[in-house]
């Protein structure tokens, strides 16, 4: 499985931001295609203060290169486009190679 992070900085709205990602990006991101799962986390830091990032989406595919085409894709295109829409502290996106442990 390959996984792209998206970090989302703290927004200069966080409300608008909720809602714009919510009920208009995310839907927009579930037509990329070879998309096989998306999970959203909110943050916060463990002394209460306010965390540099506000929201951390990871994006899971089969491999690299069908991250690659995926947003190569109009649909991941489209989604890229969107991203100035909302993301007004910033966004960092990092790819990687996941290995998962099950310690159940």
């Amino acid at each position: 499985m390959y996984r792209l992070n998206v970090l989302y900085n703290q927004p200069t709205d966080p409300a608008a931001f909720d809602e714009y990602y919510f009920n208009t990006h995310m839907p927009l991101a579930g037509n990329i295609p070879g998309l096989r799962g998306a999970t959203v986390s909110k943050t916060e830091t463990l002394d209460g203060s306010t965390p540099d990032v506000y929201l951390i989406t990871t994006l899971d595919f089969d491999s690299k290169e069908a991250l690659g085409a995926g947003l190569s894709s109009p649909e991941g295109k489209a989604v890229a486009a969107d991203v100035p829409n909302f993301a007004t502290g910033g966004v960092t996106m990092v790819g990687s190679d996941v290995t998962v442990f099950d310690f159940n």
